[in-house]
């Protein structure tokens, strides 16, 4: 990105035929259009969250055309879509979080709910109208906050339950329970449906990983970020998303067609599971995985890529890190062809 100014001016409503097109560059390796997709992102995440849907719907089916599955209707773009403004205090605060290097979860999580401190304020607003307006998020209107969860409760569930299999993997693994604290990031100030919305992702977001079939690698965190989006439209993992790729587009180009692949079959998977928000999870603490996937219809993430991608090039061994490298490429040589990458 040799033009930040340039790119800041980009980031408006874009069209289904720029986006549609965008791809099929972008999957040749056109920097301009790695930049479009970006600009894209961008302006659904921090200035649009009702453009939010027709953009990734849009990218997703023509990412994946071609793989057999029938593409989901994309809303329609409208220019006259309400949006906030994005001013040189919001741009300063993104190209720093741009800049940064060596981000772990914690300081990444830091620095994108920083973003959102840092959008305009009538983004509260649009943020909560996009919400009302999703159809996986109309309990939110219907139901009261949630209490919090019961560590006890499930610490007494039989083995091989979801109750049973949480409890094992927060203890085990020294996971928050609820990830952050609600009253230290004020959610209790947050509008109603925008309220219980987060105070439900930070409950459940770990059910969603065993029950979605989500592991907890770092590829499957970017990837649960893009489910969570189509699933309700969770703002914070559209932020998180847009600065991942913005963030790959110009420090490792050559990773961004595998992000957005990883990107775009989590947002399909998301379409296409029933509302996990809808499901009172309280009540299924001691029923099996297997059989509320049954029960619901739900049917587990799969990638073409492998879930411990990123940790085999940080930390595997040299045939490892060989191996692996050889079948990305072999990948990203597709994509450039016109091709594409179908999970199964």
């Amino acid at each position: 990105m040799q033009d930040r100014h340039k790119f800041e001016q980009s980031v408006i409503a874009p069209t289904t035929e720029d986006l549609k097109a965008a791809v099929d560059a972008a999957k040749r390796g056109d920097a301009s259009a790695r930049e479009t997709i970006v600009a894209a992102l961008c302006w659904s995440a921090f200035a649009c969250p009702s453009a939010i849907s027709p953009t990734y719907t849009t990218l997703a089916n023509q990412w994946l055309d071609g793989c057999g599955t029938a593409p989901a209707p994309a809303p329609k773009f409208s220019i006259a879509s309400q949006h906030a403004p994005l001013d040189s205090t919001f741009w300063q605060a993104f190209w720093a979080v741009i800049d940064q290097q060596n981000f772990d979860a914690s300081s990444i999580t830091a620095a994108v709910a920083g973003l959102g401190g840092a959008v305009d304020d009538t983004m509260q607003d649009l943020s909560e109208d996009a919400a009302r307006a999703h159809p996986g998020a109309a309990c939110a209107l219907s139901r009261p906050v949630p209490g919090r969860t019961d560590l006890t409760a499930l610490g007494v569930c039989q083995e091989g339950s979801l109750g049973e299999i949480l409890y094992r993997m927060l203890v085990d693994n020294g996971y928050d329970l609820e990830v952050l604290n609600r009253e230290d990031i004020h959610l209790s100030a947050l509008p109603a449906a925008l309220q219980y919305l987060n105070v439900r992702i930070l409950q459940m977001h770990d059910v969603w990983h065993l029950v979605a079939g989500y592991s907890t690698s770092g590829s499957h965190e970017i990837a649960i970020s893009a489910f969570q989006l189509a699933q309700f439209g969770h703002n914070y993992s559209a932020m998180f998303l847009a600065v991942a790729v913005a963030k790959s587009h110009i420090g490792l180009p050559a990773s961004f067609p595998i992000l957005m692949q990883l990107i775009m079959e989590a947002w399909h998977h998301g379409q296409n599971t029933p509302a996990m928000m809808d499901i009172e999870w309280e009540n299924e603490w001691s029923a099996p995985i297997q059989e509320i996937r049954q029960r619901y219809g739900i049917t587990p993430y799969r990638s073409v890529l492998p879930e411990n991608l990123l940790e085999t090039f940080s930390t595997g061994t040299r045939w490892e890190r060989l191996r692996l490298g050889i079948d990305i490429g072999k990948k990203i040589r597709r994509l450039r062809r016109g091709q594409s990458l179908c999970p199964v």
